[in-house]
């Protein structure tokens, strides 16, 4: 399975399993992920989600291929469904990072609420490299953690930065060493699972509500955008010359 799930003692722990492609994501393993959220809101056996990549990854983003033969066409693709089900989580969601983060795979861990890095983890949004524009509201979210320079350096320029930028930019709460990651993440977890599930959901509830409409408008902007982005040519130009493993040449586009 490419998206394992497990429940054990109020922790429903999921698991990117992909590692032959760096963990980047299928249509299906959206419609898994998306499910598995749904399930851990209405299960009483589960109190927190830890989100994590299988073999020293993370995610590399989306499967290029796969996004290409099945690109997302309405709000109901299961991507976005995905992205408005972690949006909306109620319980905590930890986040375990290590090795590439690309894409969703950074912009994901917006909507978790701890989220811990390796030190050698790699993280990049590089959606304007690709024709396209941002995902998951990060054009709102991350403006609001990082200040506006330092989310427009991150967004515009789409190049990969470090863990301890990410924790600098507020993407991350704290940056450990590879080896000490693991178990700092369990223990955590276990603070988690130690407290009253209602002061958790009451807590989360409060600091999420101020942007919670606002969150949900601006994923439904960008998806519209994104969309319809994808057949426009600086796009095909960015998937082609991925293909072709050289250099997009987006000049050609201009007057």
């Amino acid at each position: 399975m490419d998206i394992q799930t497990e429940i054990s003692n109020g922790l429903m722990t999921i698991t990117i399993n992909r590692p032959e492609r760096k963990n980047s994501f299928t249509n299906a393993m959206y419609t898994a992920l998306a499910d598995a959220f749904r399930d851990a809101t209405h299960s009483s056996g589960v109190k927190v989600v830890l989100l994590k990549g299988h073999e020293g990854c993370f995610s590399a983003g989306n499967d290029l291929g796969d996004f290409l033969n099945n690109p997302p066409t309405d709000l109901d693709a299961p991507v976005f469904r995905f992205l408005r089900m972690i949006s909306v989580f109620p319980k905590p969601v930890v986040a375990q990072v290590q090795g590439l983060a690309i894409g969703i795979g950074t912009t994901v861990l917006l909507h978790c609420d701890l989220v811990y890095a390796a030190s050698t983890a790699k993280f990049s949004m590089p959606f304007v490299k690709l024709g396209l524009c941002p995902e998951a509201a990060s054009s709102l979210l991350l403006p609001i953690s990082a200040g506006y320079q330092k989310a427009a350096e991150l967004l515009l320029l789409g190049d990969i930065f470090t863990a301890l930028k990410a924790y600098d930019t507020g993407i991350v709460s704290d940056v450990l060493e590879p080896e000490a990651l693991a178990a700092h993440v369990q223990a955590q977890v276990k603070k988690l699972l130690d407290l009253p599930l209602t002061s958790l959901l009451t807590t989360k509830r409060l600091m999420k509500s101020a942007n919670k409409t606002a969150v949900a408008e601006k994923m439904a902007e960008e998806g519209h955008l994104f969309m319809s982005m994808i057949p426009q040519a600086p796009a095909q130009e960015a998937f082609k010359a991925f293909g072709e493993k050289r250099a997009p040449n987006f000049k050609q586009f201009e007057n």
